[in-house]
């Protein structure tokens, strides 16, 4: 009956299937590990703390700290790499051989027998594809470099988000500055409306004077408005880019405008930054794993090897099962070719090199892009600060006329009214150039953003 125990194990290996263990659980630790992200240095890294703190501001620098540890954007992207990291180890699992057992008691009768016997069978059965064609290398050569890619992507990531907070940090603090000018503004416009209006009382100004002074009273107060709404939007922004409640934004701190740095602007910059940008490089590896993708599809054509083993204990009484005189195996080997497919293989190769042009293309404009972006963030940050210092000159002049004018005003040679209008000329000239000073800033950050960081 030894011919019926193998056919029975035999039988009960192909209902039973091949894979008997069971997946293990992920333990809690595990999971608080998955969804708890950590800053390591290689991400502080990423963006170039010491260019940061050349500004020699410590609440630009503590919300660049905040925003790595806890912007949500870049724990998504940590997390991504991680995915993309998990993704390779599946494929590499493809290379490997498989191995499953298990425990199968079965009981058999055969034809013309009244007779039933049973067999315990413990089954264990190795699966493996010969790559002797490296497909799968190539499957898990591809899979790594979308790892590879997620990593840099990951870093454009951190990049992007220092250079939002920079840009926002600095618009705040213009914003201040301006309303803190505005607030001035609008003071000189009522003080002129109400001399306005008291020179109209006894006739020396018309009353369509009286109404423009008005109107400029009531522009001016309009103009606080839009700027205080405009400082609100931002500080809720920053809250949200360093991870806090926009609840708490009015308590972000931030450094006065006459202590802001004022950027040095570089003459050039080098060709061979434009390599490291987290574009480039991500379109590199794209092109890279489309070409490793055009070649599985070719693969896909050879014939398919496969190594099947399998060994066996099985006896008809559980307490011999596990004699070596009770033990059989098989060792088997088959080569298999698709020999019609419809098209489908044909039409995959295609798809794949269609898909390789498009990519090589992509990564061509990106790299045109890259120069482009460069070189319009360095022309952008040398005409802000050729205008900062041009609109400087301008605004000196004007306070030294306005010096002028207030030795007039002493003298009796001029109104109060003259005065005032003066100033506000003044004040109107400075905006100009808290808004260029701050632009170049912000053209400065720009300029990292568009170097990959790279300054």
């Amino acid at each position: 009956m030894n011919y019926k125990k193998a056919l029975a194990a035999l039988i009960t290996i192909s209902i039973t299937g091949m894979n008997f263990l069971p997946l293990p659980a992920m333990a809690k630790d595990q999971k608080d590990k998955v969804l708890k992200s950590q800053v390591s240095q290689y991400q502080i890294d990423y963006i170039n703390m010491p260019w940061w703190e050349s500004f020699g501001d410590e609440n630009l620098n503590r919300y660049i700290a905040k925003a790595i540890e806890n912007n949500h954007d870049l724990k998504v992207a940590t997390l991504r790499v991680e995915q993309y990291r998990q993704l390779e180890k599946l494929q590499l699992a493809a290379e490997l051989p498989t191995v499953s057992g298990g425990f199968a008691p079965t009981g058999v009768k055969l034809p013309g027998s009244t007779s039933t016997s049973g067999t315990w069978a413990f089954p264990i059965l190795v699966r493996y594809e010969a790559d002797i064609f490296l497909k799968n290398r190539d499957k898990t050569r591809s899979a790594k470099k979308d790892w590879e890619k997620s990593k840099i992507e990951e870093r454009a990531a951190y990049i992007s988000i220092a250079a939002a907070v920079g840009t926002t940090y600095f618009n705040i603090i213009k914003a201040d500055k301006l309303i803190e000018l505005q607030k001035e503004i609008i003071s000189d416009r009522k003080q002129i409306y109400d001399l306005m209006t008291e020179r109209n009382k006894v006739g020396l100004t018309s009353t369509a004077d009286v109404v423009r002074a008005n109107k400029s009273y009531v522009s001016a107060t309009a103009d606080l408005a839009d700027l205080e709404k405009s400082r609100t939007t931002l500080l809720n922004a920053l809250a949200v880019l360093i991870g806090e409640s926009p609840a708490t934004s009015s308590s972000l701190k931030r450094t006065a405008y006459n202590d802001t740095y004022l950027v040095k602007v570089p003459a050039s910059i080098s060709s061979e930054i434009i390599d490291q940008r987290p574009d480039y490089l991500a379109a590199e590896k794209t092109v890279e794993k489309a070409g490793i993708d055009v070649r599985v599809a070719k693969k896909e054509f050879l014939p398919k090897i496969d190594l099947i083993g399998m060994m066996a204990f099985g006896s008809s009484a559980l307490s011999t099962a596990f004699n070596w005189g009770n033990v059989f195996g098989v060792l088997s080997a088959g080569i298999m070719a698709d020999l019609f497919t419809g098209g489908r293989k044909v039409a995959n190769l295609k798809l794949k090199k269609n898909q390789y042009e498009q990519i090589l293309h992509n990564y061509y404009q990106t790299n045109l892009i890259a120069i482009q972006e460069v070189n319009d963030a360095l022309v952008s940050l040398k005409q802000d600060d050729k205008k900062y210092k041009t609109n400087l000159d301008v605004y000196m002049l004007e306070q030294k006329d306005f010096g002028y004018s207030t030795n007039k005003y002493d003298e009796g040679m001029i109104s109060y009214l003259d005065l005032l209008q003066k100033k506000e000329n003044l004040l109107t000239l400075n905006k100009l150039v808290v808004s260029n000073k701050l632009d170049c800033n912000i053209d400065y950050i720009g300029l990292y953003k568009a170097t990959g960081a790279q300054m």
